[in-house]
């Protein structure tokens, strides 16, 4: 067997072994997470302290898969004094009837309704937030993703982990819920579930501070002092600019102990190879080593690489054979953990783990993506001048608020 190949095999195992130390050391940080949020939880059910009141805003684009689900979670939160706020770019957005049935089955949550098409620049989620800003009423404010499923407790323990001292901005891990346990679903859930967050539970544990957009929790003298909602307006990632912004200042990000869910709604392969796409360009342009290194959170596809390059070794064989019953009991721990079942995917692990790959692959080059409705330039970008806020600002056609 030629030289460069056996390298190059002996190279794809030893990546293969480590994303199995990842992996199996991920799904355990995140069992000791989750075995910390069940005694943490039950701390804050009990406190008889006063909790700060709260503002909560969810930016809303259309109604998703699960929608009334996610958004009916924050509705029902155990919590004493909370607002929130929604904001829509067209009044026609079919996410406000769902919003508006909502309020009426919960009619003693203080609601408001912001309606307002004016764009401050290319990300349309912090546009939609800045529109909304003037309705919050509290210091404490909770940015949170539309489709995040959250516990009752949810925001006692975000408001918790804000008060730390040293603590400028709160966010919370995620695990994938599929909206209708179809195929695609499960491989888009395994791709956040089993990949995604052991990554995440072993950077935390290397000492990386990242900010998980799915909430993202600061007090308002902090938003202010980083420059506001506009300082994240013309960044796609905001959540990583957000973070990176508040640790400039010296704060840190804490994780709150309540894992929240995110709906995987897409119906065919494509349209999720597409929004998989479009995360990891975003996170490749902000990100590029890290996003490189990330790769070895896919160890089946460098033991099936290693096959490929020595297939009549017997000790690649035996690698591709440990590297699956490894994957797949780190996937039953996270499994329980999460309490998201995708008992499809755990057979397709190999395929999973290429498709991954083949992703990475794609989004090695280009910085546009299609997101919501438009393409955007993924690039850090400096401010402009207020003549560009101008010509974005245009576009608002009407603006409407309604309280309750």
């Amino acid at each position: 067997m030629p030289l460069p190949l056996s390298i190059a095999a002996g190279f794809c195992t030893l990546v293969s072994v480590a994303g199995n130390i990842q992996a199996l050391t991920g799904a355990t940080l995140l069992a000791r997470f989750r075995t910390r949020e069940r005694r943490e939880d039950e701390a804050v059910r009990m406190s008889g302290r006063r909790w700060p009141a709260v503002t909560v805003l969810k930016p809303l684009h259309g109604n998703e898969p699960l929608l009334r689900e996610a958004l009916e979670s924050v509705f029902t939160q155990d919590y004493p004094d909370f607002q929130i706020v929604f904001g829509v770019h067209d009044e026609a957005d079919t996410a406000l009837s769902v919003v508006q049935d909502l309020h009426q089955k919960h009619p003693h949550v203080p609601v408001s309704i912001v309606i307002n098409a004016a764009e401050h620049g290319p990300n349309r989620k912090v546009s939609n937030l800045i529109n909304m800003f003037d309705e919050g009423r509290h210091d404490v404010l909770v940015i949170s993703d539309s489709d995040i499923h959250c516990a009752p407790t949810y925001l006692k323990h975000v408001v918790s982990s804000l008060e730390t001292p040293g603590v400028g901005l709160v966010t919370t891990l995620y695990a994938g819920r599929t909206a209708g346990g179809t195929l695609v679903q499960q491989l888009g859930a395994c791709q956040i579930n089993h990949n995604f967050l052991p990554g995440v539970m072993m950077s935390r544990l290397l000492g990386r501070q990242d900010c998980l957009g799915a909430t993202m929790a600061l007090t308002r003298q902090t938003l202010t002092e980083i420059g506001g909602l506009e300082a994240l307006v013309d960044h796609v990632a905001d959540d990583a600019e957000l973070g990176q912004l508040v640790r400039q200042r010296g704060q840190g990000i804490a994780i709150a102990p309540s894992l929240t869910h995110t709906t995987v709604g897409e119906h065919t392969l494509s349209e999720l190879l597409s929004h998989e796409l479009r995360w990891g360009r975003t996170v490749k342009n902000v990100e590029p080593v890290g996003y490189g290194l990330s790769s070895i959170q896919l160890p089946l596809f460098w033991a099936v690489t290693a096959v490929l390059f020595r297939p009549n070794t017997w000790w690649t064989w035996l690698l591709l054979g440990l590297t699956w019953a490894i994957r797949g009991l780190g996937s039953r721990i996270i499994d329980r953990a999460t309490e998201c079942p995708l008992p499809a995917a755990i057979p397709l692990l190999v395929i999973r783990d290429w498709l991954s790959a083949a992703i990475m692959v794609g989004s090695a080059r280009g910085s546009r993506v299609a997101w919501r409705g438009r393409t955007v330039h993924i690039a850090r970008r400096k401010r402009k001048s207020s003549a560009r806020a101008t010509a974005f600002q245009s576009g608002a056609t009407t603006h409407r608020s309604v309280r309750s």
